[in-house]
């Protein structure tokens, strides 16, 4: 599936516009791996989270470094924003179901335009990052809309920008 990369001073006011402008379908979080009690390397993460949303309010709050992702007002997970970040990126979920009797889930590489007519519908959204060593996915249903920020690196390689009314 293809992912678009949100312009990094741009990631909480994003974050904020689907929260508040998308519907959440379910929010995940998981390490990214590390040493095992018996000290081994573990190189799968261990799932943290993993939450329905349907009939919920999903919320976050940022204080200085910390982030707090809320659940109908409560704590459900805590970041520490003092450590590496990837960033957030906005992947879509689009199948393929022309060619065969059968869907097949699409995957695109970098550079591709989100609203290129070619393509079906995205029937999810995905907003992912990596924070605090650990990976946090919130799906969406259906299409965040998207329009392009900035330059990251010319030609194919764009910062993109959560927008909250239907693209034209």
């Amino acid at each position: 599936m293809e992912q678009y990369r949100i312009a990094e001073e741009l990631k909480f006011e994003n974050l904020r516009k689907c929260i508040d402008n998308y519907t959440a379908d379910r929010i995940t979080i998981r390490d990214l791996g590390g040493i095992n009690e018996d000290g081994n390397y573990r190189v799968q993460g261990i799932q943290k989270l993993n939450r329905r949303l349907i009939g919920k309010k999903l919320d976050f709050k940022k204080q200085d470094l910390d982030l707090y992702m809320l659940i109908d007002s409560e704590e459900v997970f805590h970041f520490n924003l003092d450590t590496f970040s990837t960033g957030f990126f906005i992947a879509y979920e689009r199948f393929d179901s022309k060619k065969n009797d059968y869907e097949r889930l699409i995957v695109l590489s970098h550079g591709i335009d989100p609203y290129d007519p070619e393509l079906p519908e995205p029937r999810m959204s995905f907003l992912r990052t990596i924070l605090d060593s650990h990976e946090m996915e919130i799906f969406f249903k259906g299409r965040i809309e998207l329009e392009f920020h900035s330059w990251w690196k010319k030609p194919e390689w764009k910062y993109w920008a959560v927008k909250t009314e239907k693209y034209s």
